[in-house]
């Protein structure tokens, strides 16, 4: 009896235990409480069910988001910043979708640092080592072709060959780079690692410059062999819509792009919610946040995350077939790389 007796003691000290756990950890959360305003690249259906999670996270915070394309965002933000760079922005959070904006805001003097614990420990790619950004969700470019209406040797397997092969002509498609934050980053790279003489390619190929809907709705119609786009795109219609089409992972390497959060400055923001935005970006890079992204057919940022998207590859033989980035050029060079693809190639 006194055997039977100490286990139900020591079975209610436990959850008892468990009970002023859960507490604390939604106290804590009960605590944040205010407003923040978000600008973010992210799809508006991922917006939607973000806004959900982080309603019962933060049960006394009202988070709300504007999005924009990463173009849009620049022009909005160049605007309220003014041309002295001394305008409050109406924002207090951004999730853009890469790291080069995140360099010139930071330049500007408009980001303020956060802390995390162990980044070195926690994050798979790069990271402003005094905390002005974070990346917070992994964006991979990609090629995608309709099997239904071409077999795999008739389509690209290579961004080299998609601007290159002349059977392609008139029959690929991608985003713009001039609004496109993830298709400047791809152009960023690939001028990188071919030359100028890529979007002149591209431009003899008769590259389409549209909207990725656009160019997805014509690799249903076979009007496009095969389109350059984020392999979310592809992963969310094929589970979402049974569609056959289909990624390729280029034998040249893919384009992962880590998208960044940033906070803005107390003395420059919407809010002066210091508070939220390093409780909100804390909790962007936890485990629960990071499987937010994933759901959103985006991989993860942590290391040691197995998990990854809906019918994609791990993370970890996509960064090893990375073709990489160089962030500072993107930054420096932006108008530059911008005016040499306007250049050869047709824009809408």
């Amino acid at each position: 009896m006194k055997h039977v007796n100490l286990r139900r003691l020591l079975a209610s000290l436990l959850a008892l235990c468990l009970a002023l756990g859960c507490v604390s950890a939604l106290a804590e959360n009960e605590d944040i409480e205010g407003d923040v305003v978000i600008y973010t690249s992210m799809y508006p259906f991922m917006i939607d069910q973000m806004t959900e999670t982080l309603k019962e996270e933060f049960p006394n915070l009202n988070v709300n988001f504007f999005y924009g394309g990463t173009g849009d965002l620049q022009t909005k933000l160049a605007g309220e910043m003014g041309d002295d760079l001394k305008g409050r922005l109406s924002c207090d959070m951004l999730l853009v979708a890469e790291p080069s904006y995140s360099l010139e805001l930071k330049e500007y003097g408009y980001l303020e640092p956060v802390e995390i614990d162990q980044p070195e420990e926690k994050l798979r790619f790069e990271y402003d080592p005094e905390g002005y950004w974070y990346p917070v969700r992994t964006l991979n470019m990609v090629l995608a072709y309709n099997p239904e209406k071409y077999s795999l040797d008739e389509v690209p397997t290579t961004y080299r060959a998609f601007a290159e092969d002349e059977s392609l002509k008139g029959q690929i498609s991608m985003s713009n780079p001039l609004t496109s934050g993830t298709a400047m980053a791809a152009v960023t790279a690939l001028s990188d690692k071919y030359g100028y003489d890529y979007f002149t390619a591209l431009g003899r190929n008769g590259v389409m410059i549209e909207s990725g809907s656009t160019a997805l709705a014509k690799l249903q119609t076979g009007e496009c062999k095969a389109i350059m786009i984020l392999e979310e795109s592809v992963l969310r219609i094929r589970k979402e819509e049974s569609s056959p089409i289909s990624v390729i992972y280029p034998d040249d390497g893919v384009i992962l792009v880590p998208s960044t959060v940033m906070t803005i400055a107390e003395n420059k923001s919407a809010n002066a919610n210091l508070e939220a935005c390093e409780a909100v970006t804390n909790w962007l890079l936890s485990e629960a946040g990071q499987k937010c992204i994933l759901s959103g057919y985006m991989h993860s940022v942590l290391k040691g995350m197995d998990e990854f998207p809906y019918d994609s590859v791990s993370t970890d033989s996509l960064i090893e077939k990375d073709m990489g980035v160089d962030w500072n050029r993107c930054y420096q060079d932006r108008e530059e790389i911008r005016a040499r693809f306007q250049e050869a190639v047709t824009l809408p």
